[in-house]
């Protein structure tokens, strides 16, 4: 097992069983996707590949319904606990990493007319603001919850970054209306 390679989609795999329970990979899917798919998000296709992986791996065993749709019903072994909690314990050494699209658009904004800065400030900060009123209403819903309390402090920082992005586009949007923006007269030319 020492070769085997556990990715972030295996911890998040093995970690969503050993809260949960025993899990199908729909379960695993729907799971992810009311939780940490609101931060890390990676193709529902891997749900489906890496609790087999990880079942060949003696991470997780499986059980597979004798009648019915015949489900795979994964649970987590020791090894795959075990290895979960090392991870856990583990020191996270990279940098928090940001992957925005608007933000790369904004960047060429000298390229792109102020109408186009303008509308792309609109259309995030509304973006911004429906999750946020969606975030809210998860801590409404479950902030009181104490089986999910602990789970929550993630929805701490995602909120704290939703308003901080809201309020950045305020700000472009508000240097838009004073005219800070506007297209290139002349582009570069190949030499």
């Amino acid at each position: 097992m020492s070769a085997f390679r556990l990715s972030t989609t295996s911890y998040v795999v093995l970690g969503m069983i050993a809260m949960r329970g025993p899990s199908t990979p729909y379960d695993l899917k729907r799971a992810i996707g009311r939780s940490v798919g609101y931060f890390w998000n990676f193709p529902h296709a891997q749900l489906y590949a890496e609790p087999k992986r990880l079942q060949g791996a003696g991470f997780l065993d499986v059980h597979e319904e004798d009648t019915g749709r015949r489900r795979k019903i994964y649970t987590i072994t020791e090894a795959g606990d075990a290895a979960l909690r090392a991870w856990l314990a583990e020191p996270v050494k990279e940098h928090f990493e940001l992957r925005d699209i608007a933000e790369i658009k904004l960047f060429f904004n000298e390229l792109a007319e102020p109408d186009d800065v303008a509308r792309l400030a609109r259309d995030q900060i509304e973006q911004h603001e429906r999750r946020i009123a969606e975030y809210e209403e998860m801590r409404r819903r479950y902030g009181g919850i104490e089986e999910v309390a602990s789970r929550m402090v993630t929805l701490e920082l995602g909120l704290g970054m939703e308003y901080a992005a809201r309020e950045f586009w305020r700000g472009v949007q508000e240097r838009v209306e004073r005219g800070e923006f506007s297209s290139m007269k002349r582009r570069p030319t190949a030499r």
